[in-house]
């Protein structure tokens, strides 16, 4: 066999093992029977997903909350920090990567331990805010990443020539610097949201009584039995997801 038909064989088997799982749940989610045989086409379980699961849309609601909002948040302390790190000394520069890089590396119960034994400490009700707060902590990095990664590809002299014309710091910002990146971070955001809305594990820990997320949601449920009804969940976030990725290339392509 030649060495090019066992890579493509060998692309093809790890593209089935990714995508096989996720094309069964959509499948499955248009069956008619709670049995994992195919019994029939059936949209009863979008019907039941709409009519009768008002706890799953509160706790989508909280999940829309707490994304958009801690991604706001990370995107703003993100791009600061990667425009600090890029306009920044050398010394600088390797300080705030080191600190950046952590978080990496760090497992992501360790993180939520850590953040509830953080909130404990200080008499802080878990609920939406302690959720709020901890996905800024782990998405920050991540935004910060990606805005200095866009940053790299920009001619730093250019903002030398802008002071050159009069401009001062502030207006070198806002009409140099920020529109350069933009790209960048509204990719930023979108990691953040989708790293947000995904989030289980840290949540697990900082989530209060009434501030379920849908991870946490959908969770409880597999625990008495997987329902059609998560596998019709699944299919409309697997949407959104495909919905934002599309607008997002077809932005940054235009804006580039």
């Amino acid at each position: 066999m030649k060495p090019g038909n066992l890579t493509r064989i060998i692309t093809i088997l790890a593209i089935l093992f990714f995508y096989l799982p996720i094309i069964v749940v959509v499948v499955f989610s248009f069956n008619s029977s709670k049995s994992p045989e195919w019994t029939g086409f059936s949209l009863k379980w979008y019907y039941q997903l709409f009519t009768s699961s008002g706890y799953i849309w509160r706790t989508f609601l909280n999940s829309i909350i707490v994304g958009v909002s801690s991604s706001i948040v990370s995107v703003v302390l993100g791009t600061l920090g990667a425009i600090s790190m890029y306009l920044g000394s050398k010394k600088f520069k390797q300080v705030m990567w080191t600190t950046t890089y952590i978080p990496f590396t760090i497992p992501d119960i360790i993180i939520g331990v850590s953040l509830l034994i953080f909130f404990t400490t200080l008499n802080v009700r878990l609920s939406l805010f302690t959720i709020f707060i901890a996905h800024v902590t782990f998405s920050m990095p991540y935004t910060m990443m990606i805005v200095l990664t866009r940053l790299h590809d920009f001619d730093k002299s250019i903002i030398e020539a802008a002071y050159d014309l009069g401009a001062t710091k502030s207006v070198a910002l806002r009409k140099v610097i920020v529109p350069v990146a933009m790209p960048g971070i509204i990719a930023a955001f979108f990691m953040a949201f989708t790293l947000s809305i995904d989030d289980f594990v840290i949540t697990f820990f900082v989530a209060g009584p009434s501030s379920t997320t849908l991870p946490l949601q959908i969770f409880s449920m597999v625990r008495f039995g997987i329902s059609p009804v998560i596998n019709a969940i699944s299919t409309l976030l697997l949407l959104g997801t495909i919905f934002m990725s599309v607008a997002l290339r077809r932005y940054v392509r235009y804006i580039i």
